[in-house]
């Protein structure tokens, strides 16, 4: 996939818009979660370094309309400590106040425009509101992989009047996620956890031509051992799944990998803490519910990651949230963390919020920053964002440093 990037260009004086994804968890107007605002930086800090004029756009949440509370306001005041450098908050993203401001920059300054969602012809892919937007810029970077698989007017609209590229962190996923899915080290492992066999079924038919191993844990999998006739109490079970999964266990009969379902579990009588728990087999009580994968699975598990040279993990394998159901994604974890030389990769979302809460981050080879996006990749579909990159028939009026753009 030949992607223009952002090292290619000469950003020098140039109004650089950056697409980030800025959707951070918030509460009473407090960030609880900076994350995805710490991963934007290097993209940030190299365009103040070459003395860019840096315009960052992002969505947060779902507004109706412009809700004070979806504001980015909070986010610019954060983004400022981070950087040590004052990010000005402006109030809108298109229209003379942005105009104004943008015009206004300075060689190396920053500044962060009003959320986008805030006009409904964002998600619309509106070409008058993708055209508002480009008329801030010079160049556009998307650095937001998290939000590459919509085709919005920040993600896809813009890049039809701008020269594009992707920026360090968003070429960084498309790096990763390309080694893993067109030249992986073997033994290759895959794990896929989460609650429903309809929203991963893409993924999984993809991964099963590519992986040697595909361990499966969370609801989704007492949905597959439903389909093997065993018995799964009362433990969370997708209805509109279970065709689906007798035919991908035929499937598996069919490819030469080893799909691995839990052998025991834990159980408990409810899902709260506190609950009464025990240790089963394979199949599970009446009245009971599946929480976490037993002990001997996890072993098992943890034997093949551990001769694995490259690992890819998307959904945790029990209820993680709750302490006492939370020892498979944790052991887990530990285990693709102690691999050396190999290449691992966690999926965004609650995959990625178990490993920062174990703090374990630093001991991949690399974290999604984005859930749904990654899912997608990982079913082989070239996501929007991406391809509007790639296809933007303005770059060819960019100024590159090199001859050719780097394949990622």
């Amino acid at each position: 996939m030949n992607c223009p990037q952002l090292k290619d260009l000469e950003v020098r004086g140039k109004r650089v818009i950056v697409r980030v994804d800025f959707n951070v968890p918030m509460s009473k107007g407090k960030i609880m979660d900076d994350t995805r605002i710490v991963k934007t930086l290097p993209t940030i800090q190299y365009l103040i370094k070459h003395s860019a004029r840096v315009i960052l756009i992002s969505h947060l949440g779902r507004p109706k309309g412009k809700e004070s509370e979806l504001s980015l306001k909070p986010v610019a005041d954060r983004l400022s400590q981070l950087l040590k450098q004052p990010v000005k908050f402006v109030p809108d993203c298109i229209g003379k106040i942005a105009q104004k401001e943008t015009e206004a920059l300075k060689n190396g300054g920053v500044v962060l425009l009003e959320n986008l969602r805030f006009y409904k012809e964002e998600k619309k892919n509106d070409s008058a509101f993708s055209k508002s937007l480009a008329e801030l810029g010079d160049i556009y970077v998307n650095d937001a992989f998290g939000a590459a698989h919509r085709a919005h007017a920040s993600t896809e609209g813009i890049t039809k009047y701008l020269p594009s590229a992707a920026g360090l962190l968003l070429a960084k996923e498309i790096e990763y996620f390309n080694r893993i899915l067109e030249k992986p080290e073997r033994p290759f492992t895959a794990i896929l956890g989460g609650s429903k066999v309809v929203d991963k079924i893409k993924v999984l038919e993809n991964l099963m031509k590519r992986v040697d191993y595909l361990l499966i844990g969370g609801a989704m999998a007492y949905t597959f051992l439903k389909a093997r006739g065993h018995k799964i109490g009362s433990s969370k079970f997708d209805f509109d799944g279970f065709e689906l999964a007798k035919q991908i266990l035929e499937k598996t009969k069919q490819v030469k990998i080893q799909f691995l379902l839990p052998i025991d579990h834990l159980i408990a009588d409810t899902v709260t803490e506190g609950a009464k728990t025990e240790i089963s087999e394979i199949d599970i009580p009446d009245g009971w519910i599946g929480v976490d994968i037993g002990p001997k699975t996890i072993e098992r598990y943890k034997t093949v990651i551990s001769k694995s040279k490259t690992v890819v993990w998307n959904g945790p394998v029990g209820v993680f949230e709750i302490k006492a159901f939370s020892e498979g994604t944790r052991e887990i974890a530990e285990s693709m963390s102690r691999l050396q030389g190999a290449t691992t990769v966690i999926g965004g979302g609650e995959t990625a919020a178990a490993v920062a809460e174990l703090k374990l981050e630093d001991k991949m080879s690399h974290v999604s920053t984005g859930g749904g996006a990654s899912l997608e990749y990982m079913e082989g579909q070239v996501l929007p964002g991406i391809e509007a990159l790639i296809k933007s028939k303005h770059n060819s009026s960019a100024k590159p440093k090199k001859a050719e753009t780097q394949k990622l």
